[in-house]
């Protein structure tokens, strides 16, 4: 008999899976499992993160040449993309068609 009948008397009102007076779910071994491997999980996490690779003097400033390698190469593709310089001469040239007096 679930407690929500001695409660209600008559049922669940409304939908019984939501809401605040809904239906407790029932805890089975595959839901133990899962917490108990994400349980595992976070706590190897914790330990390789608690272990750090270098010491604080590596660390500090052993990416700058491959940030400043990265930031070349971003100028680079943006001035790939931008057209070559042109002359004002260039660009009035087609009114020089039908000059007839040079």
């Amino acid at each position: 008999m679930f407690l929500t009948l001695v409660l209600f008397r008559k049922g669940i009102p409304g939908r019984q899976w939501i809401g605040k007076h809904r239906r407790p779910r029932v805890v089975t071994w595959q839901m133990k499992r899962n917490t108990l491997q994400q349980l595992e999980r976070e706590a190897e996490n914790e330990f390789w993160l608690s272990r750090s690779y270098m010491n604080s003097e590596q660390e500090r400033g052993h990416a700058a040449a491959r940030r400043e390698q990265t930031w070349t190469n971003i100028k680079a593709q943006r001035c790939a993309k931008f057209p070559q310089h042109k002359y004002v001469s260039e660009h009035l040239d087609h009114l020089n068609t039908t000059r007839t007096w040079s």
